[in-house]
């Protein structure tokens, strides 16, 4: 059986006993954004029976401060605090109304930032929107295989688009090397490599604004949530689901990640006890998890404190987009990857028992697109 066929499962009895450090909140300079309201947590009754649980949540990304997925989070605090930080303005107070004043009235024309980044589909559109609200130039350099929805939400937002004949951590590289040299290009990327941190922790600082919704939406129905399943690519967000929920003052549910098992990077390093690479030049539907490197950042996070991770076929996939969409939820590849991720996970007792979840339990699917953003191919 080849890698691509291969399903992997993973899980740590002792992950609800580590604590992280609590992460800035960026909620309240969310609140500052024109639009800014909290994507809606859709209960879906019919899938807490297939599952034997008491409740089951979908939170919806797929319509994001008028964007089709979450990305805007990470993008919006990362590019403004960087951006101040570049002209030594307090970022703390920094909305981006007021910033764009500043680069408008201060800063001249080769001195402006150009925004730098690679991406597999959104979190490329999402630093290309902040460079439009900014009035600055953004570079986004892309890898073989993304979809021409993704491409042509890119393009929208007037950004310079760089395809390359490659994997995405291969443009990774590409993006960082054009910027050497070039004291104007500020690279948003959303993993990290040694000596390149700071704006990688801050979109996962942006990203826990989501989280926050979730438990704030629960609060008001009187629950909390028993496990939490999120998408992976390189792992910024499962980064910041495992630093939210491990942090002291939280009620630490069990944590799941879920990949492709075409580029299942996070759950085989989990495996191994040590980062690893894996090959993705294999095409998946969930084009924005098809990342071959664990987020340098992130991986003490998810080393420590991930319940348990798993990866999914391109079938489970698709069967997951065709479900949601017939319960009226408007879900991408990488989003319904959740659905399908947690049906691998409880469909098996042993790993069930070793997440804690019983008939009363709540589940929380994090949907992080929707089809606009990478429609089924």
């Amino acid at each position: 059986m080849s890698s691509i066929d291969t399903t992997y499962s993973y899980t740590h009895p002792d992950a609800r006993n580590w604590r992280s450090e609590t992460p800035t909140s960026a909620l309240t300079f969310h609140e500052t954004l024109d639009g800014y309201v909290p994507t809606p947590l859709e209960s879906l009754p019919s899938l807490a029976v297939e599952l034997g649980v008491g409740h089951v949540f979908l939170k919806n990304e797929s319509d994001r401060l008028g964007l089709p997925a979450f990305k805007i989070l990470g993008a919006s605090w990362a590019v403004c605090r960087a951006v101040s930080e570049r002209f030594e303005l307090d970022a703390t107070a920094m909305t981006v109304p007021s910033l764009r004043d500043y680069l408008a009235s201060n800063v001249a024309g080769e001195s402006l930032p150009v925004l730098v980044t690679a991406t597999d589909g959104n979190h490329g559109r999402a630093v290309a929107r902040m460079a439009k609200l900014l009035g600055l130039q953004a570079r986004i350099y892309i890898p073989t295989g993304l979809s021409d929805a993704a491409i042509d939400g890119i393009r929208s937002e007037g950004a310079e688009l760089i395809a390359l004949d490659a994997t995405y951590d291969e443009v990774v590289a590409a993006a960082a090397a054009s910027a050497e040299g070039h004291p104007q290009d500020l690279v948003v990327q959303d993993t990290s490599w040694p000596g390149y941190t700071d704006i990688p922790r801050w979109i996962v600082d942006g990203y826990t604004t989501l989280f926050s919704e979730v438990d704030q939406a629960l609060a008001r129905n009187g629950l909390a949530a028993d496990l939490v399943a999120c998408p992976v690519g390189v792992g910024s967000l499962a980064h910041a689901l495992v630093d939210y929920y491990r942090a002291p003052s939280n009620p630490h549910p069990s944590l799941l990640s879920v990949e492709p098992s075409s580029a299942a990077c996070i759950a085989r390093s989990l495996l191994a006890g040590e980062p690893v690479s894996v090959d993705t030049s294999f095409p998946s539907i969930m084009s924005g998890l098809n990342c071959g490197t664990p987020s340098e950042l992130g991986w003490p996070s998810l080393l420590s404190g991930l319940d348990g991770a798993v990866s999914v076929t391109e079938d489970e996939c698709r069967q997951a987009v065709l479900d949601l969409s017939s319960l009226g939820q408007d879900s991408g590849p990488c989003g319904a990857a959740t659905l399908a991720g947690v049906r691998n996970a409880l469909g098996d007792q042993t790993r069930r028992e070793a997440l804690g979840i019983g008939p009363e339990s709540t589940v929380i699917l994090i949907s992080t697109e929707g089809l606009a953003a990478n429609p089924l191919r």
